[in-house]
């Protein structure tokens, strides 16, 4: 794959458009679009301010693999659906939002943007598979800044994180990690398993906070120099520290592969070129006039075909 790929956290960006686009946009016989019509928004955007040459929308397969949740049990743990609400193990997501993810994932297969995702993996684990695999530059795309992780100066890795809608980007590299957390990517990983991410059920070592997580970080290099010195009487911890990180230990022994995403994900054969032309012009035409996508779906075309 030559050229830049644009990877695309699917899931996190159409919650961005359920929320940022009114319920109000409807489809004729009265269906919420609005996270459909918002995303359609949102890649048009994206492809004409970054031209990028690839571009795949990355799914979640499996939001809460197992593999993880046996590991650290809490692992998103609270959102989960009660059994009254939904399936055990399902996530929680708005009303009227879960009808109109078939109608997204429909849209795309029709445009010919490739959709990827992988039976017992989340799209943070698909997103770091083709990132490692990528032999260009790469723009990923999210609003989790879990992904931070992947960000490699070098490579030519940066995270486009919304602030506002899609209009407004923060170009994660590493001078802005550095910056925000005191770490590049290769140890934003680190310092995130360290603090702990109530929102990913992550516990952290408690007492160890952000400024804490990158100082230790700094002096120490990374997770494995910080432990190295837990029995170093000598290493510059103060007591708390030592006793805090010892009695993090068990957590802190599978916390690294439930937090990094991963980067051997089995992935299909894809075609991952920006189309150029409707893959399936006739379901297109079919999936636009029932959910009245007008504008949205059209001013995407017209950028692809550019």
């Amino acid at each position: 794959m030559t050229g830049r790929l644009m990877l695309l956290d699917t899931a996190s960006l159409y919650f961005r458009a359920y929320f940022g686009v009114p319920e109000s946009v409807k489809a004729p016989d009265g269906t919420p679009v609005n996270a459909v019509r918002g995303l359609l928004e949102f890649i048009d955007r994206l492809v004409r301010d970054h031209r990028p040459d690839h571009l795949v929308a990355c799914m979640d397969a499996d939001w809460r693999p197992q593999w993880r949740v046996d590991l650290i049990p809490s692992y998103k743990a609270h959102r989960v659906a009660e059994e009254h609400e939904a399936a055990p193990d399902e996530e929680v997501v708005p009303d009227t939002l879960s009808p109109q993810v078939p109608v997204i994932e429909s849209v795309l297969d029709a445009v010919g943007i490739a959709r990827v995702g992988v039976a017992g993996y989340e799209a943070d684990d698909v997103i770091g598979t083709f990132t490692a695999r990528s032999t260009g530059p790469v723009d990923i795309v999210t609003g989790d800044r879990d992904l931070y992780q992947l960000v490699d100066d070098a490579r030519g890795v940066r995270v486009l994180y919304p602030l506002k809608g899609v209009g407004t980007l923060q170009l994660t590299d590493e001078s802005v990690l550095r910056e925000k957390y005191g770490v590049d990517g290769s140890g934003y990983a680190d310092l995130a398993l360290l603090r702990g991410d109530p929102s990913d059920g992550l516990p952290g070592v408690p007492g160890i906070g952000e400024k804490t997580a990158a100082k230790l970080l700094a002096e120490f290099g990374d997770l494995a120099g910080i432990l190295a010195t837990v029995d170093d009487r000598t290493a510059r911890l103060t007591p708390t520290q030592r006793k805090r990180l010892t009695e993090a230990q068990p957590y802190l022994a599978v916390a690294p592969t439930v937090v990094r995403v991963a980067q051997d994900v089995p992935l299909p054969d894809v075609d991952t070129s920006l189309p150029r032309a409707p893959r399936d012009p006739s379901a297109l035409t079919e999936l636009a006039q029932r959910w009245g996508l007008g504008g949205s779906l059209q001013r995407l075309l017209t950028t692809l075909e550019s």
